[in-house]
């Protein structure tokens, strides 16, 4: 695969990075299976998907333990490990956890222990916010996570879900490497001003979702082919009246992938690629052949007259939430 750099001054990654949340939380609970999950980490790194993303959230502490079984050894010097801190369960609702934010100094201290332990790694690449606590002034919890730098516990820091505000804030106390935010064909919001800042500033920026959760890749047509107990059933895109409405940016999608003999999640991965030389997806999947799929993505070039066709779709019926 072909490689960029996590920002102006990171490590080498893949253009195409693995999320990891689907393979225990969120999503298709009865087709989970960690054995499959395990390897497909493993399937990621021999085809130079190299940049592997999870978060002490997701399960809780699941998502990262399994990842951590999966980089043991010598996969482990093979990845860029990220991870994220600052969601924490603060509850049940109908039996499935409810999330609050915490950016205290001392929760940064002892989350980023608790991840190397179910990591199995004394270190991380690359150390995330995974949403700002408004509660905690932002320099507080970054110093916080400078400290994880200083002590060698962290290689770089970065944020989730921010504005260009914060970003400055933050990179006044010790630089961003990198920002996650979700980035699609649906759901295009930091495309206006966060995408182009941290271009112009050498900041790596990394989407999550973009794929939209599985909708772009053409494989839900109706509500009723969501798999039980999914979250993205609560999800107003997902639907059926929005979901009918925005089969319409994936059938464009299609049309675009026949001409060029792909598929549509890699012309919808390809779009997001051509947004930035540090933008770097993140889908999710835990099947092979979908991974495959994904990181063919890297090979695609869509033309100008393509990217124009994507960029003049409608935004998405419904919201992200």
């Amino acid at each position: 695969m072909r490689t960029t750099t996590l920002g102006s001054k990171g490590p080498e990654v893949g253009v195409v990075g693995l999320g990891c949340m689907g393979m225990t939380f969120a999503y298709d609970p009865g087709g989970r299976d960690e054995a499959t999950s395990v390897a497909v980490v493993r399937q990621a790194l021999d085809l130079g998907v190299t940049l592997i993303d999870t978060a002490d959230a997701y399960g809780p502490h699941t998502n990262e333990e399994l990842v951590g079984r999966a980089l043991a050894g010598p996969y482990r010097e093979r990845a860029v490990l990220a991870t994220k801190v600052g969601l924490v369960v603060t509850g049940a609702e109908d039996g499935r956890p409810v999330y609050g934010r915490d950016g205290r100094p001392e929760h940064i201290r002892r989350s980023i222990d608790d991840s190397l332990r179910r990591l199995g790694t004394d270190y991380v690449d690359l150390y995330q916010l995974h949403r700002i606590d408004e509660e905690v002034p932002v320099e507080e919890t970054w110093g916080a996570l400078a400290e994880a730098v200083a002590a060698g516990k962290v290689r770089e820091i970065g944020l989730s879900e921010v504005s260009v505000e914060e970003i400055k804030r933050a990179a006044a106390i010790h630089p961003v490497a990198s920002v996650q935010s979700e980035l699609s064909l649906w759901t295009r919001d930091p495309v206006a001003e966060v995408l182009p800042y941290c271009e112009e500033q050498g900041i790596a920026f990394l989407p999550f979702s973009p794929l939209g959760r599985g909708f772009l890749a053409g494989r839900f047509a109706s509500f009723d082919d969501l798999p039980a107990d999914d979250m993205r059933r609560r999800l107003p895109r997902f639907q059926q009246d929005a979901l009918r409405a925005n089969l319409a940016i994936v059938g464009t999608a299609r049309q675009i992938a026949d001409r060029h003999g792909a598929t549509p999640a890699q012309v919808a991965l390809a779009w997001v690629l051509a947004q930035g030389r540090y933008v770097v997806p993140i889908p999710g999947t835990k099947t092979p052949a979908y991974l495959a799929d994904n990181a063919g993505a890297a090979d695609l070039v869509l033309s100008a007259a393509d990217l124009a066709e994507l960029d003049a779709l409608p935004a998405a019926e419904g919201t992200r939430y």
